[in-house]
């Protein structure tokens, strides 16, 4: 009795390692195949891309200036303002806007819109039994599916990093205007303080998000059951987990970065 008790107190511990073990095992197959030659994923690299292009631009526009010009904006520039220093909003937008809130956004809005389709296609296939069909007559699905999604939002998430930073750049220009300041002093600030660590660092974390993102839609597709109702509880748990990895590697890739590049901790 004990032991059955025990067991079902741990079963969601087990089956969340398990996935995490299966989700690493499909991110090394995903990495090999992409490498590996031939390379038929071409067109349906090309296709991912533009897909995820043509819905997540323009959410990701309002998300970002309305975040930026919200939270590190008007927030921080009250704050500011007590203390006379309102110059310093563009040194601020540095640690907040390159650093954080552009990637976390991009990512949000990825996930939630990319990385969903990509859950909801995967699954409704897996339910139709095509991917057994493809597996029957030989095709690889991990080269033929996962691989152009997981390179496709890789570089998409990296490219909209820069869309993102520019309009949250925007949303902190709108928030010095608000306030009635001149704009040099917020050029002057973050110029002194923006560095090509901030920038890299923010594109390969993004990049990185996009892989997340990607290997956990994908698997969460390609593992859906249970019909239709399956296929919804697949897209939920999907953007879940992907929300938590995300999170997760942003605390360690930050901590690694400050680690490596003691000079980007000093505020001039």
């Amino acid at each position: 009795m004990v032991r059955s008790v025990a067991e079902r107190a741990f079963l969601p511990t087990r089956n969340l390692l398990e996935e995490i073990g299966d989700m690493m095992i499909l991110t090394g197959r995903t990495v090999v195949s992409a490498l590996r030659p031939p390379y038929p994923y071409g067109g349906e690299f090309v296709s991912q891309f533009l897909f995820a292009l043509r819905l997540c631009w323009f959410p990701l526009l309002i998300s970002t200036v309305c975040f930026c010009y919200a939270a590190p904006g008007l927030q921080a520039a009250n704050f500011l303002q007590i203390f006379g220093a309102l110059d310093r909003l563009g040194g601020f937008f540095v640690l907040a806007a390159v650093r954080e809130i552009a990637p976390i956004v991009d990512a949000i809005v990825l996930a939630g819109v990319a990385g969903t389709a990509i859950t909801a296609d995967l699954g409704a296939r897996k339910i139709r039994e095509e991917l057994d069909a493809l597996q029957v007559l030989g095709v690889d699905p991990v080269k033929n599916l996962v691989v152009p999604r997981f390179l496709a939002l890789m570089l998409v998430t990296g490219l909209f990093d820069i869309y993102a930073i520019l309009f949250g750049m925007f949303g902190g220009i709108l928030a010095e205007l608000v306030k009635g300041a001149p704009l040099g002093p917020f050029w002057a600030t973050f110029f002194a303080n923006a560095s090509t660590v901030d920038l890299w660092g923010s594109v390969l974390k993004t990049t990185l998000y996009g892989a997340i993102i990607a290997i956990v839609c994908c698997y969460k597709g390609m593992t859906a059951s249970g019909g239709a109702e399956g296929v919804g509880r697949a897209v939920n748990q999907a953007v879940v987990i992907a929300f938590i990895g995300v999170f997760s590697f942003d605390y360690v890739f930050t901590q690694t970065l400050l680690a490596t590049h003691p000079n980007i901790l000093v505020i001039k």
